[in-house]
């Protein structure tokens, strides 16, 4: 009997769903990143198109002949793997689609834009470096934040010297821009 009419499935094999990674722009906005930042999405894209998925679809496809299901979770694993690799590939390739590559020492160095190195004055105590970054780029441990993150948002367009206000999950902070680098 064909399997479309029986209500079964493949026991443990059943694909679990993996959700999709969510774009984080919205509809319509550019995905503004470094050229560095252009480069590894790129090389990622193409080391997961022309080397990881095809070794785990050959793996996949060596379970589905093989008939061995004696091992249900290690194929179920490679599958899920696959699925992985699959959510990353759309992702990559709709970001690189929306990839506007913005070169930071091009940039305007009086006023803070993307690309920026900003060095500020937080509440008149401690000095706090940002460097205004791509979604993807980001590292806040590191002070690189996204361009689209409250802080750099705030921090967008302002010249040295001014105060900058904004309002954190701890409370308000001031800012004091005191440096603006590019590069």
């Amino acid at each position: 009997m064909s399997r479309a009419f029986v209500d079964e499935n493949d026991g443990n094999l059943s694909e679990v769903d993996i959700p999709k990674p969510v774009i984080p722009l919205p509809g319509g906005v550019k995905n503004y990143v470094t050229p560095d930042g252009a480069t590894k999405a790129k090389k990622e894209l193409e080391e997961l198109k022309i080397t990881v998925r095809p070794k785990l679809s050959s793996e996949v496809s060596k379970d589905v002949t093989g008939g061995d299901s004696s091992d249900s979770e290690a194929v179920l694993a490679v599958r899920r793997k696959l699925r992985t690799v699959d959510h990353r590939i759309e992702y990559l390739t709709e970001m690189i689609g929306r990839m506007e590559v913005v070169d930071p020492k091009k940039q305007d160095s009086d006023r803070v834009l993307f690309g920026a190195t900003v060095t500020v004055l937080e509440n008149g105590k401690a000095r706090r470096t940002f460097k205004i970054m791509g979604v993807d780029e980001s590292d806040p441990k590191k002070g690189a934040i996204s361009w689209l993150s409250p802080i750099a948002r705030a921090l967008l367009s302002h010249t040295i010297g001014d105060t900058v206000k904004i309002v954190l999950p701890r409370g308000e902070t001031v800012f004091r821009i005191e440096k603006i680098t590019y590069g």
